[in-house]
């Protein structure tokens, strides 16, 4: 035994070795090529590991904020083997999402997001090519553009009258907020994109918080990508292979379905009695009349890459908004007070009774300055480029925009940690991507196409939540005791689930 013992610690001593070999090896390999570039300021870096241990233990938002502080607006990261650009200021922002944004228009690769959507064939983290084109136009044609986004009117106004009766079912009792809104934002998506059929709705949930939790987690190999064989000793990726084959069953069995309900000649199976994004899907997939042709794997990518996008930027959104709101009493009150004067006498509600709901919209804008549902916007270059400054960004070096540190920014924004939505009353800031100090949806090319799916999603449901129901902190609790750090992961989610009491709202009898 304790000969087989030393055998096994020595083979796993000179693995060990090689491994460090392989690294110093490709370090001294990377750094040789890079001497000639103007790259930007950074700190000291170690041999091999570069500068990942600035990043050990902080949330990477914070983290790179920080160093940011001492190493400036453009800063040069080796993260392993994987140069890094990190861009702080709005000027460095504007620069790299305008004269440049061609050129740093990719995304970074990782094992994680290679998996989980089909060889980054979804929208989101698919490279600058002519199918992400395609694909993208495809689906805003079909499914997020303005016009489809108000045809969703009525699954909005159910789904929301459904949450609001399971937490009125729980009135007075302590209630998780937030699984509550993931069930409703799911909900939302789910019937809008893909019609009445997608039934494993919660398995999918299950999947997508587990997927993205990996996905976004730290594995060597992404960090060392020239050296293959760590790819086949990664935890990680073996954990979202297993995964992923358990997510392909439902997805094949949803896009099965559909299939045959149209070779039954049934028709669209989209809710409002069109074709909802998998119809559109397979039809083109069918007719060749698309540049590229495409898979049930990229239809695969499209659909859970639909859901997980409606569902985690919604739910993250509304999550922080009331936990502001709980946070901030004054808001919270002068915010109910327009909603239910706005609303007073109304038997129904509709959309179009929010439109004028002033101070709800500036609150929804300043919630997205302090808590941008992704804190790091991640580009890749695709063509080495000399940027402000005379700086150098090499080809396949990762771009990272801090949103999350140019929204609180003192430099750009007054009290940036206080939550103030009055902030927004007279400015001209809007989601469009064209200031620089506030890209919630980012900017360019690579703009967020869901912008107008997920604002839908928020506002009326908010309003519904703040007329119906005054909402308080759990016994012994008070504002200073909330938790309002980040999760890890690739969205900015709370890392705790928001926990609160809700007393359903009499409005006054009119004597």
């Amino acid at each position: 035994m304790e000969t087989q013992l030393l055998s096994f610690n020595f083979i796993t001593f000179l693995f060990f070795i090689y491994f460090v070999t392989l690294l110093v090896k490709g370090w001294k390999k990377s750094n040789s090529l890079d001497k000639h570039k103007k790259l930007p300021p950074g700190p000291s870096e170690l041999p091999v590991i570069g500068h990942l241990h600035h990043l050990m233990g902080a949330l990477p938002h914070r983290g790179l904020r920080d160093l940011a502080k001492k190493y400036g607006p453009i800063m040069h990261l080796k993260l392993g083997e994987v140069s890094t650009i990190v861009i702080s200021s709005r000027e460095m922002a504007k620069n790299i999402l305008t004269a440049h944004d061609l050129a740093c228009a990719d995304r970074p690769e990782s094992i994680g997001m290679k998996i989980l959507w089909y060889n980054y064939t979804n929208i989101a983290f698919s490279p600058y090519n002519d199918y992400w084109r395609q694909m993208r136009k495809v689906c805003i044609v079909e499914l997020l553009s303005s016009k489809n986004v108000r045809s969703y009117s009525s699954i909005r106004i159910d789904e929301t009258s459904r949450l609001v009766n399971n937490i009125r079912s729980s009135s007075g009792q302590l209630i998780n907020l937030t699984d509550n809104i993931f069930t409703f934002t799911s909900s939302i998506t789910s019937r809008a994109a893909f019609g009445e059929l997608l039934r494993d709705q919660d398995t999918l949930i299950k999947f997508m918080k587990k997927g993205i939790a990996l996905a976004a987690g730290f594995d060597l190999a992404d960090f060392y990508p020239t050296r293959n064989f760590l790819q086949y000793v990664s935890w990680n990726k073996f954990k979202l292979l297993k995964m992923r084959r358990e997510q392909d069953l439902i997805l094949d069995r949803i896009i099965d379905e559909h299939k045959d309900n149209q070779a039954r000649g049934k028709g669209s199976n989209g809710e409002l009695g069109s074709e909802d994004i998998i119809d559109v899907l397979l039809r083109l997939q069918q007719s060749g009349e698309l540049d590229v042709p495409i898979t049930n794997d990229n239809i695969k990518a499209i659909i859970f890459d639909m859901f997980t996008g409606g569902t985690e930027t919604t739910t993250t959104a509304l999550d922080w908004l009331m936990a502001e709101l709980v946070r901030n009493p004054r808001v919270i009150a002068k915010a109910q007070a327009e909603v239910r004067q706005a609303f007073e006498g109304k038997k129904t509600i509709d959309e179009s009774d929010c439109q004028n709901l002033k101070y709800l919209k500036l609150i929804i804008k300043e919630n997205f300055r302090i808590h941008p549902v992704v804190p790091l916007l991640p580009r890749a270059c695709r063509e080495e480029c000399e940027v402000d400054g005379g700086y150098t960004i090499p080809v396949k070096a990762k771009v990272t925009v801090n949103i999350w540190a140019l929204g609180r920014d003192p430099e750009y924004w007054d009290e940036p940690e206080s939550f103030k939505p009055e902030r927004f009353e007279n400015s001209t800031l809007d989601f469009l991507g064209n200031n620089f100090e506030y890209i919630p949806f980012g900017s360019g090319r690579r703009f967020c196409p869901g912008m107008s799916f997920a604002l839908a999603n928020i506002e009326y449901p908010l309003a519904q939540l703040l007329y119906h129901f005054n909402w308080k902190l759990p016994p012994g609790m008070n504002t200073n005791d909330m938790d309002m750090i980040e999760a890890q992961g690739i969205s900015g989610t709370r890392k705790d689930n928001l926990h609160l009491i809700a007393t359903p709202y009499n409005p006054p009898v009119e004597g």
